[in-house]
């Protein structure tokens, strides 16, 4: 069973989306468990988490001594999983990371708030930096729940149809083709003939080429990858 280990100052923050549609139903079936470590519960020199940067600055910083804490509760073998610390100057992850994530036992994941943790903590624990985007959040729980549903989603028997896993945007470095569904007509645009035509293999191809320029146009830098893989073959 796949596992979610996250340290949070806000852990009623959980499970947020996790807790509806298919992710709720894998939690349940115990597909997947989430653990929510309270920072809170670990408290220094006068009752506190946190404490002023050294050297000056605003916003506080959480205390290494209290995620030393919070950290030693878990298992020896938890303690050994790849660790993540959300940040705005982390590596962008992409769906190749999600589909690596999914496969281990678990990962620990440190939600920062206000101005950030203490270094050390992101030393010494060898936490990877990862991030979603050029932008700044309040704190890390919005993305653990977007790191987490997207690994649940990927686990065996989780989504009904893994077809549609399959034709991911982002698999092959290709964005996903325009979809449509019944009416066949509407407000005076139609569905593509090919798509109703029945014949698979016309279709398999006229969605291809869809991804193809879809990316071109978006995503000069996927377009490359996918330009440079093909080179490969």
């Amino acid at each position: 069973m796949w596992q979610a280990n996250v340290f949070t100052i806000f852990p009623d923050a959980f499970p947020g989306n996790l807790g509806v549609s298919v992710i709720k139903k894998a939690l349940e079936q115990r597909k997947w468990y989430l653990k929510l470590i309270d920072l809170k519960k670990f408290p220094v020199k006068s009752d506190r988490i946190d404490s002023a940067p050294y050297g000056g600055g605003a916003g506080m910083i959480l205390s290494p001594l209290t995620f030393k804490q919070a950290f030693d509760t878990l298992s020896e073998n938890e303690q050994k999983w790849k660790k993540f610390y959300f940040s705005p100057r982390g590596r962008q992850i992409q769906q190749a990371d999600l589909q690596e994530i999914s496969k281990l036992p678990g990962i620990t994941m440190l939600c920062g708030r206000y101005e950030g943790v203490d270094q050390r903590i992101i030393d010494f624990y060898d936490m990877e930096e990862i991030s979603i985007g050029d932008f700044v959040l309040l704190g890390g729980e919005i993305v653990a729940m977007m790191l987490i549903e997207g690994c649940v989603r990927l686990l065996p028997h989780v989504i009904g149809n893994n077809d549609s896993i399959d034709d991911d945007s982002f698999q092959n470095h290709l964005l996903e083709y325009n979809q449509y569904t019944k009416p066949a007509v509407f407000n005076g645009l139609s569905v593509p003939d090919v798509l109703l035509s029945g014949n698979h293999q016309e279709i398999t191809e006229f969605r291809l080429d869809q991804s193809k320029k879809i990316t071109a146009e978006r995503r000069k830098d996927l377009w490359m990858r996918y330009i440079q893989e093909k080179m490969k073959l």
